[in-house]
């Protein structure tokens, strides 16, 4: 079963008409009562982006347990006192087990966490944890870096550029990891950001596309867009252009160049079986490509075949962990060491980067 609501139509809700009633304790799941999940997103849930992934890793979390559980979706959430009063009332409703989908959530939701020990909670993209309480987040550096490797075979002009949403961590290792791909092709690569400062703005992103386009970037990269805006616009334009979550290929059929593909089912449907067990332990799961949880799919038939098989060799070196984009040596955009040579970033150093590596030319918003 399923339940899709916004902002308003939750609001207007004072009952817990339909949610269902929860476990006592942390105890073994009790076939009669369904386990009532919610997942709440700050942008609407259309047919792409990372909402959408969101809610597609349920989907099997359903298929396999039918009545036994209950899903609600929550969406176009905004972050902060919203968001906060939203989650409380999803788990007064009864939800038992709450995916908040937005970094800006995590105040509220470990607070929530802290109160109720009978929840679980999964956190997308934070750092804290609890012992009900996992951050989960995607190592979309890994494809990122493939994704370099084929823009800058396929530019003409040598820059390349991002459109990305908010300066965290996981967005900004996503651009190194891209540049530094791009390096290894082309040494002098230029990438130029623009940072939107939101998760959803189809005007503000495709502006950002175009404005990028103007400075002669010819492969654009839509880092965390909730929207096709920059696909589309792009594909208008006749530039290559790539994105992270779900596919949008049907926005740009000639310039797509793919889309490191996130699939959180196996990582959701292993937490929600851990729920249901009462062994559910708070952890922080960074996952990527040899999880199967990232995946670049949709490649451009126009980057060249060689390009394509030394490619198709760094994701199987990513994927058997013989190889990593954040090994060094690195250096940072300030010309200071960022990786010595000899050493990789470990997991704990790349979910906290707060530096562009050389050769993005545009600096960081402060």
């Amino acid at each position: 079963m399923n339940t899709k609501l916004t902002r308003r139509t939750l609001m207007k809700t004072t009952a817990a008409a339909g949610v269902a009633a929860a476990f006592g304790g942390r105890a073994a799941f009790a076939a009669e009562e369904p386990l009532g999940i919610a997942l709440v997103v700050p942008s609407p849930i259309g047919d792409v982006g990372w909402g959408r992934a969101l809610a597609d890793g349920l989907e099997p979390i359903k298929a396999a347990y039918g009545d036994k559980v209950k899903v609600t979706i929550l969406e176009n959430i905004a972050e902060g006192p919203d968001a906060d009063r939203i989650m409380n009332k999803t788990v007064a409703d009864g939800n038992k087990f709450l995916v908040a989908g937005s970094f800006g959530y995590q105040n509220g939701a470990i607070q929530l966490a802290k109160r109720m020990p009978d929840i679980s909670v999964l956190h997308a993209s934070g750092y804290m944890v609890a012992p009900n309480f996992s951050p989960f987040a995607a190592k979309y550096f890994q494809g990122t870096y493939l994704m370099g490797m084929a823009a800058a075979a396929l530019s003409k002009t040598g820059k390349i550029g991002s459109v990305s949403a908010f300066a965290i961590p996981e967005l900004i290792t996503s651009i190194n990891a891209f540049t530094l791909g791009a390096q290894t092709v082309n040494p002098d690569i230029d990438v130029s950001v623009i940072w939107v400062n939101s998760w959803f703005d189809p005007a503000k992103e495709q502006d950002a596309a175009k404005a990028l386009m103007s400075q002669d970037c010819d492969v654009i990269f839509s880092n965390a867009q909730d929207t096709p805006s920059v696909i589309s616009a792009c594909e208008d334009a006749g530039v290559y252009a790539f994105n992270l979550n779900s596919s949008m290929k049907k926005y740009a059929e000639k310039t797509y160049l793919g889309c490191v593909l996130t699939d959180w089912s196996p990582y959701f449907k292993a937490q929600v079986e851990a729920h249901m067990a009462g062994t559910f332990t708070g952890a922080n799961a960074f996952l990527g490509v040899e999880d199967k949880v990232v995946e670049v799919v949709d490649w451009n038939p126009d980057v060249p075949a060689d390009m394509m098989t030394k490619i198709k060799d760094v994701e199987a070196k990513i994927a058997d962990g013989s190889f990593s984009p954040f090994s060094g040596p690195i250096t940072k955009q300030d010309g200071s060491v960022g990786v010595a040579e000899g050493t990789t970033l470990t997991d704990a150093e790349i979910v906290a980067m707060d530096w562009h590596v050389k050769g993005v030319s545009t600096p960081l918003p402060k």
